[in-house]
């Protein structure tokens, strides 16, 4: 139970519901299955609202809110041939204000039980298999994990593979250019890029070591001019031992961020430590992650992301559990705001389906 616990906790960004999924219809060759979560959550922290969109007027209240959301998804599979199955999976995401409703995903493909996974559509690009290792906390997300390129995140338009042999897991995604429009000047944009990355087990030795790549290029459709060009490399590393997990990560980004004080796009740097006990049917965890502006010639503030968080989840069962996670920010809120600066306490109730 302890170590079924341990691997929720560490793959809770993915765990998404469908490991408990229902299969509604099967048959011979194919199976249907819904499944997905209800989330309450009650956020308390900094709230800012723009008064005055040139004066840019903040005010902050620490009000209570309600965060809380509901994901639906359906999995399907079709066996094609020996051991070939065309699959489909469609996720939608249900907030509690309606504003940031979304389809997290929506991908087809074919999946070879020899030779791994090639999907189309709204997927996971490479590196979140990455980041996983320090994103582990039932609330708080990855500070540095989650600053990775949008061609190497859940993302559409795009093309990916994923294949597992033995103790070596791969995957790799391209990003096709696409159309989007800036909401401000209604100007039309592109996007496109790739994202490689590869996790390595070592045996039994609870020793686990990844690394991963992605390069992206946002361009203006006006006249074609490459605005810039963003590359990123991670390196993890994680240890297993008993009721214990450790994570680290490292990140190094080539015009991949911006200075929270002035706003210039730079390179960044950043690294990140994650430790996961369970106890029982509870799990604690912990994460540490800070950021840096590495190039930083205008000698404004150079922090990008300083928090610690730390959360503790109660598992009743395998469908139902309880969280508390608290993060404290170390940003100086003299120079990025007290928005930015904010601690944030949630509080949790999580049904899976």
């Amino acid at each position: 139970m302890n170590k079924n616990l341990i691997a929720l906790a560490v793959a809770a960004a993915t765990f998404s519901g469908a490991a408990s999924a229902a299969t509604v219809y099967s048959d011979d060759t194919s199976s249907l299955a819904i499944g997905g979560r209800v989330e309450a959550r009650a956020l308390l922290s900094e709230n800012a609202k723009n008064e005055n969109a040139l004066l840019l007027t903040q005010q902050t209240s620490n009000d209570v809110t309600d965060i809380s959301r509901v994901r639906v998804n359906i999995d399907a599979k079709t066996q094609i041939a020996d051991g070939v199955q065309g699959i489909g999976y469609f996720e939608r995401e249900f907030k509690s204000d309606n504003a940031n409703d979304e389809n997290r995903y929506m991908y087809a493909g074919v999946n070879s039980d020899k030779y791994g996974q090639i999907v189309y559509g709204k997927a996971d690009g490479s590196l979140g298999m990455i980041t996983d290792f320090t994103d582990i906390m039932a609330y708080a997300g990855s500070v540095v994990g989650g600053s990775k390129l949008a061609v190497s995140d859940r993302t559409s338009n795009n093309l990916a593979y994923s294949g597992t042999f033995n103790n070596l897991t791969f995957k790799a995604n391209y990003v096709f250019d696409g159309a989007a429009y800036n909401d401000t000047t209604g100007q039309k944009t592109n996007q496109n890029g790739f994202s490689t990355a590869a996790k390595y087990t070592v045996g039994d030795t609870g020793l686990a070591l990844g690394v991963g790549y992605a390069q992206q290029k946002d361009q203006t459709a006006a006249n074609n001019s490459v605005n810039q060009t963003s590359k990123q490399t991670f390196a993890v590393a994680s240890y297993t031992v008993g009721d214990l997990y450790f994570g680290g990560l490292y990140k190094y980004g080539h015009r991949d961020a911006n200075n929270l004080e002035n706003g210039d796009l730079t390179d960044s740097q950043g690294y990140e430590f994650a430790a996961a006990y369970t106890m029982g049917k509870a799990v604690f965890t912990t994460t540490y992650g800070f950021m840096k502006d590495e190039r930083n010639t205008s000698g404004a503030y150079d922090e990008l992301a300083n928090a610690v968080s730390v959360d503790g989840t109660y598992y009743f069962n395998s469908n139902f559990r309880t969280y508390a996670s608290y993060t404290y920010n170390m940003l100086d809120k003299n120079k990025v705001g007290k928005v930015a600066a904010s601690d944030q306490v949630v509080l949790g109730a999580r049904y899976d389906f």
